[in-house]
Formats: structure tokens, sequence, C-alpha cells
């Protein structure tokens, strides 16, 4: 599905309406802290997350052939904030208490296989280490 199938998530109308809405994959990172800091989390968290999309995006270039495999655009960055202290809204003169889970919605071609592929290339192509829960 193309970005234009989405329209009706990303470009709602004014008046509210009901959407049903299929499961979708996102590639996500979960973190904490000010997202204005130069060298924080946030920004690293975001380079990340834009590298595995475009991982994808470009693997025709890179040889690796994905079934399903179409070109679209990268969906938008989305993300989801709250508190430390888990108080209802969030409060911005405290932004070093924030949480946050940021995540690039994926294609539908992107399997887990598909998804692990990418992940490992760009943690060797910019020497990361990935510090998954269980690991």
């Amino acid at each position: 599905m193309s970005q234009k199938e989405y329209k009706a998530l990303y470009l709602p109308k004014s008046t509210p309406e009901i959407l049903e809405i299929l499961p979708i994959s996102y590639v996500a990172v979960k973190g904490s802290g000010n997202p204005n800091e130069e060298d924080g989390a946030y920004k690293a968290a975001v380079g990340i997350l834009y590298s595995v999309a475009y991982t994808i995006k470009m693997s025709y270039k890179a040889g690796h052939e994905i079934d399903g495999y179409f070109q679209d655009v990268i969906p938008p960055l989305e993300g989801l904030w709250w508190m430390a202290d888990g108080r209802p809204g969030v409060d911005y003169s405290r932004k070093e208490d924030f949480r946050w889970i940021s995540m690039i919605r994926l294609p539908e071609f992107a399997t887990e296989e598909v998804l692990e592929w990418a992940k490992k290339d760009v943690m060797e192509k910019k020497s990361l280490t990935l510090h998954l829960p269980g690991s």
C-alpha cells in the first residue's frame, strides 16, 4: 500500500469519521530525555530509524531482492510522548523527563526477515550495537 492509500491517516478530513485500519508494521525506538539535546538519545534514535527505512527503500540498489518490493516515499516520523512520572500530559519545562517511542511505518513487503536484514546492514555500516530486551 502506498503513501496515497494511507491518506486518511495522515491527512484527515475536517469532520470526525471512523476508520477501519488493518494492522500496520513499524520500525520503532523507545527512549527518554530531552529531544532537543544536540547529541542526545532522541537525535540518535531518529537517525537510526531513518537509516533502517532508507536501507529498505534502497535495497534494490544494494542488490538485495525483496519479494513484493515497490518504491514509495518514506512515511512521516510518528511518535508517542509521556512523562517519566506517568502524569497525564507533557510538561515542556521538564523535557529531560520525557519518555518517547518514535516510529516509521514500514511497507507491507517489509517482513520480519527484511527488517532484520536492514537492521544488521545499518549496524554494520554505522558500527552500532543494539541493546535488545533479553540480550
